[in-house]
């Protein structure tokens, strides 16, 4: 995202009008958002939930942004998803997940809260290109809260000093309010071969634009986000797979793109355990640069990334921007055996 729409502008000498308008100016970035967006499959587009190669992936994920210029923006994340097959015989299937996160940032530390449960059904339209028309839902609910301790006030300058003792003479009614959401999505992938898969999907969240503002203000309400999501693997060599993704996202005037690839190396160990290598580089549009190296060991993925930011921030940031990390678990319920090769959506 753009830091210069500040997601949550807090500092020093934080006025009671600016406190009012918090949530309407962090809507220039309202949404958490991470670099690794392809590992928030719930947040990024509900009918991808559960669309991966395995029967389950459960992980955490780590997010620290901005932390040499101001006090650090952290994100903090945990999510399962899983998928059954409706019957055996039927190529349908059903996919649930769940997505929790906590986000604090600022000088008085405004912490946003949120739980996104998600379901998603996966029609089968065509099993020998392994093609699956999935629609998912979520409905989650989200908290806003802030520190009014750590909030300073014009009437507590004198002479040129803030002295914290002074009253604010300001009448905060509220240091929190939550609200529900409502998303929906729809997503497309089909393969080529058994050499090529290929993904896109549109989502929208905020269908109820819900009440947003720490003094009830009616009118102020979360705008609706809207995302696209695309992508494409294809083996280059038996050892070798491609990944290219790309994801826009629109909410009010703020507009994200990000689009970049991976490159996966693998090769089977003398346990006949797989290891993996991967690779790549992303660009979130006017904002950063983003290399991205995991490592995975059959079941368990670590991956890193940093945005090296390119904004026009990026001077007094000296290209510093956000760290990530991810730790994910992925597996089958049982061994298939031959039947591992079944018809079912993934990536």
């Amino acid at each position: 995202m753009n830091p210069t729409q500040v997601r949550k502008p807090f500092g020093q000498g934080l006025m009671l009008a600016l406190l009012i308008l918090l949530p309407v100016l962090s809507r220039a970035q309202a949404d958490i958002h991470f670099s690794q967006f392809y590992e928030t499959s719930i947040l990024r587009n509900p009918a991808l939930t559960g669309v991966f190669a395995s029967d389950y992936k459960v992980g955490v994920y780590y997010r620290n942004q901005w932390s040499t210029i101001t006090h650090p923006y952290e994100t903090k994340l945990v999510s399962g998803e899983s998928r059954f097959q409706l019957s055996e015989m039927s190529n349908d299937f059903f996919s649930f997940g769940v997505l929790g996160f906590a986000d604090k940032a600022g000088s008085v530390d405004q912490k946003i809260t949120g739980i996104y449960p998600a379901i998603n059904y996966n029609k089968c339209m065509n099993v020998e290109n392994n093609s699956y028309l999935s629609v998912g839902f979520t409905g989650g609910h989200i908290q806003y809260s802030f520190d009014p301790s750590k909030a300073t006030f014009n009437n507590q300058f004198q002479g040129g000093r803030f002295d914290p003792n002074l009253p604010s003479l300001e009448n905060i009614p509220t240091n929190k309010f939550s609200f529900w959401d409502l998303g929906a999505g729809i997503n497309y992938n089909t393969s080529f071969g058994d050499q090529a898969t290929w993904v896109i999907g549109v989502s929208g969240y905020h269908f109820t634009k819900p009440r947003f503002s720490y003094f009830n203000v009616p009118d102020l309400t979360q705008n609706m986000r809207f995302n696209v999501n695309t992508a494409v693997g294809f083996n280059v060599t038996e050892s070798i797979l491609a990944q290219f993704q790309a994801n826009g996202a629109m909410q009010g005037t703020y507009r994200e793109i990000m689009a970049g690839g991976l490159f996966n190396w693998s090769r089977i160990t003398g346990e006949n355990k797989t290891f993996t290598l991967t690779g790549g580089v992303f660009y979130r549009w006017a904002d950063a640069v983003i290399p991205v190296v995991r490592i995975k060991y059959n079941a368990m993925s670590v991956g890193v990334s940093y945005d090296v930011n390119t904004s026009s921030l990026k001077d007094a940031s000296k290209m510093n921007g956000g760290f990530e990390m991810t730790l994910f678990l992925s597996g089958d319920f049982y061994d298939r055996g031959m039947a591992k090769k079944m018809v079912c959506p993934k990536f």
